[in-house]
């Protein structure tokens, strides 16, 4: 797990920010939006594909809700698997997110995910600063 990411926001506000699908292309560089959103937000098992700007379109789903202390998602795509887990920690006024992510791939694809899995991390932080900064104007 890498330094977490400081929200000047409750634990609450951040978590059901960020884990609403439908937030997900203001906050994630990577993404032009979601599609086929299946199931209530923050509800295990709930289920989208990311539209990415790279036409890398991994189905996803909410595997672990704990709201508002953790949740995990879980993405697939051809011979890639995905696995994102935020924590939510207290901290003075607001919060401190924490961010565990691990990246396989099979087959050919192997070297690539190892690769990836080095740089995803992070990108998913400045993509949670990204988010702390929006829910901090608001």
């Amino acid at each position: 797990m890498s330094a977490p990411v400081r929200f000047a926001v409750s634990c609450e506000e951040a978590y059901d920010y960020l884990v609403d699908p439908a937030n997900r292309a203001e906050w994630q560089s990577s993404l032009r939006g979601v599609a086929d959103v299946v199931g209530p937000d923050g509800v295990v098992g709930q289920s989208w594909t990311d539209l990415t700007v790279a036409r890398v379109n991994p189905r996803m789903e909410l595997t672990d809700a704990d709201r508002p202390h953790r949740w995990s998602e879980r993405g697939t795509w051809r011979r890639f698997h995905a696995t994102l887990t935020l924590t939510f920690v207290p901290a003075g006024e607001g919060c401190d997110v924490g961010v565990t992510m691990h990246l396989q791939a099979t087959g050919p694809a192997r070297p690539l995910a190892l690769a990836l899995g080095r740089l995803a991390p992070a990108a998913v932080r400045s993509d949670l600063r990204r988010a702390a900064r929006i829910l901090a104007a608001r």
